[in-house]
């Protein structure tokens, strides 16, 4: 049965990624990022994020040791590049600069793809795991197509969970208004520059152990 699909690669590649990823926890930044769009807005910033995201765990999962050493980029330092970002953004949700409207027909700000879809989401924790499943577990030709469905699957159904979180953030949103969205948006905020340091803090130690 390992041989068409590895149940046991599925189970441990899904839970992985779920913990990293946490469909539960995107639920109060994505309200705190997509807050001054309506219900339709952020379903499709949604719908964005999501492919985004998967397309960003595909590519590397297929072509990620060949990326990185292509371009020289260590993965200390993608997780520092993250971290970096994802503070930034947490600034602005801290001191509301992201509640504030767009000048009219300016588009050029998409938080669906960034910092939404990655680094939040496909972020180096999540690329980093997938990387290393595929690294160790896609090697014997007798169980290798079993090991990319099982991949393949986990990666969906960890997409799918996030999607379902998200699309149910309207309905949050309903119950908690304008004044309750914009305490989470702060609450977000905060626990946002914790994920930021974290990961800065993780990259430092690597960069120092690597020294």
């Amino acid at each position: 049965m390992s041989q068409y699909f590895d149940v046991v690669l599925f189970t441990e590649v899904f839970v992985t990624l779920f913990v990293i990823m946490d469909p539960p926890g995107t639920v109060p930044v994505f309200l705190g990022l997509t807050s001054a769009m309506g219900a339709k807005q952020r379903n499709r910033a949604a719908r964005q994020a999501i492919l985004v995201a998967f397309g960003v765990i595909v590519v590397f999962a297929v072509f990620g040791q060949q990326v990185l050493h292509y371009m020289g980029i260590t993965l200390p330092a993608l997780q520092a590049s993250g971290g970096l970002l994802l503070l930034v953004v947490a600034m602005e949700l801290l001191t509301g600069k992201m509640e504030e409207p767009e000048p009219s027909g300016n588009k050029s700000v998409n938080v669906a793809l960034v910092p939404l879809g990655t680094p939040l989401l496909a972020g180096p924790g999540a690329i980093v795991a997938t990387m290393v499943f595929v690294q160790q577990r896609v090697g014997s030709d007798e169980t290798l197509v079993g090991h990319w469905l099982a991949i393949a699957a986990a990666i969906v159904a960890v997409h799918l969970a996030l999607w379902l979180a998200m699309r149910f953030a309207n309905v949050i949103h309903r119950v908690l208004r304008d004044s309750g969205v914009t305490l989470v948006t702060r609450i977000a905020g905060l626990l946002l520059a914790a994920i930021a340091v974290q990961m800065i803090a993780t990259a430092v130690t690597e960069f120092v152990r690597a020294a």
